[in-house]
């Protein structure tokens, strides 16, 4: 946190006395005009501008601060502005900001800042989310785009919203924040849900905006030897999620969600429900890992059998399956592949659950094997399904079987992966009969 500059943190505190404010509350008022000046630089708001204010008390708001402390942190921003108001009239200039014309007219309490209709926006998008059952992470994803929408415009009246206020903001994010295409197209997204779902209002025609130029993306391919010499610097369990990666060619969070009711020894194939848009697919188990994955299931029958003699209430579970099968969550059919370590604590119940291994443990477990491997490639978890798909059209493999594979609604999106196939020239192709 930034340290307020000597002449300031003097002359504000003569400020509180003149104004009867009682000493013990100094240093609490000292504490909130240093997060408020710090929030401004992180956030890039001049200091003295009141229209920062509003921004200051949502985070608060985020930070679940009580309305006592928000209320007493809008007293010591106003009573701010207020001492710099009295000392540019005295023509002392204690701050290298612009000193706002009349600070006092703009200053909110904090139940003004949230009659705006946002929060309104935050809790319906949040129930449309539910309602179609988006992951959580839409839910994470939407919301920050609409609080960053909210502060562009400078919490404006959600009924006085409009398209062009949109097409400034995605204008914004391309011009001024030089953002990519898949990030803008994120934000156009999840403002469009909320205009149609949630404010009820037509979009209208968005060819007018300032779009950033998508470039194509040529995905990373890895040869079998640099996926064997990754593989080998990992430790368990982290080789076998990569195994599964690469062998089945699912996403980081498809592997993660994976329980032991989606594997079928007998019929050597593996199912996959809850993957991304809620569509099912099956895939082939392969068979050089199938004695890895019993070890695997042997280990978290082991963890399950601790879990019941300790209190447990379960692994967490989606959608309402646990309120049509109570006893679900403490079956072993259920329980996850890679189990966490430790248990969570629910915050409301206080109960005891496991969650499955984190992402970002893999992720960093991963980026660390590459750095032994001495890989000089980009590679992410995603660049394992790339290869999957990849080797599978080298081995002459049909592109509508790879869709499948792959879980594509489109075969346009699998057909990306052809641009990394090396074509063959007239002279180098082959007759049939010479096969």
């Amino acid at each position: 946190m930034q340290q307020l500059p000597v002449d300031i943190k003097q002359g504000y505190h003569r400020f509180l006395q003149n104004k009867k404010i009682p000493s013990y509350s100094h240093n609490y008022y000292m504490k909130w005009l240093r997060c408020y000046l710090d929030f401004c630089h992180k956030y890039n708001f001049k200091e003295t501008n009141q229209e920062s204010l509003p921004a200051f008390i949502r985070k608060l708001v985020e930070k679940k601060q009580n309305k006592n402390m928000q209320k007493q942190a809008v007293q010591a921003v106003a009573l701010f502005y207020e001492f710099l108001q009295s000392n540019s009239q005295n023509n002392i200039k204690p701050y290298p900001s612009a000193v706002p014309e009349d600070p006092g007219k703009q200053i909110a309490d904090v139940s003004n800042i949230c009659k705006t209709g946002w929060e309104d926006i935050f809790r319906d998008l949040k129930d449309e989310i539910t309602i179609r059952h988006y992951s959580p992470k839409t839910l994470s994803t939407y919301s920050k785009w609409v609080r960053q929408f909210q502060d562009f415009t400078r919490n404006k009246d959600t009924q006085s919203l409009s398209t062009q206020d949109v097409k400034e903001f995605l204008t914004y994010l391309a011009v001024n924040r030089e953002v990519s295409s898949s990030t803008q197209n994120q934000a156009f997204n999840a403002l469009l849900f909320v205009f149609r779902h949630i404010l009820k209002k037509d979009f209208g025609d968005s060819k007018d905006v300032a779009r950033v130029k998508r470039q194509p993306n040529i995905p990373v391919v890895l040869s079998r030897q640099e996926i064997d010499a990754i593989i080998n610097k990992l430790s368990s369990p982290y080789d076998l999620v990569v195994k599964l990666l690469y062998g089945c060619g699912f996403r980081l969070f498809e592997c993660l969600n994976l329980r032991v009711l989606n594997f079928n020894f007998d019929e050597r194939i593996i199912t996959v429900h809850d993957e991304k848009g809620q569509k099912g697919r099956i895939v082939p188990l392969p068979e050089s890992i199938v004695q890895e994955l019993k070890e695997q299931l042997y280990r978290v029958s082991d963890t399950h059998q601790e879990d019941l003699k300790n209190d447990y209430a379960g692994v967490f579970m989606f959608d309402a399956i646990e309120k049509k099968y109570k006893n679900a969550p403490k079956e072993f059919i259920w329980q996850w592949l890679f189990p966490a370590r430790a248990l969570t604590i629910v915050p409301h119940t206080a109960e005891l659950r496991r969650y499955h291994l984190h992402e970002t443990h893999v992720q960093k477990a991963l980026r660390k094997a590459v750095k032994k491997a001495r890989i000089c490639k980009r590679v992410a978890t995603h660049t394992f399904r790339s290869s999957f798909a990849i080797h599978l059209l080298q081995a002459n493999y049909d592109i509508r079987t790879i869709q499948k594979l792959l879980g594509h609604s489109d075969v346009r999106t699998t057909m990306i992966y052809r641009h990394t196939i090396k074509s063959l020239t007239i002279k180098e192709a082959k007759s049939p009969l010479d096969f």
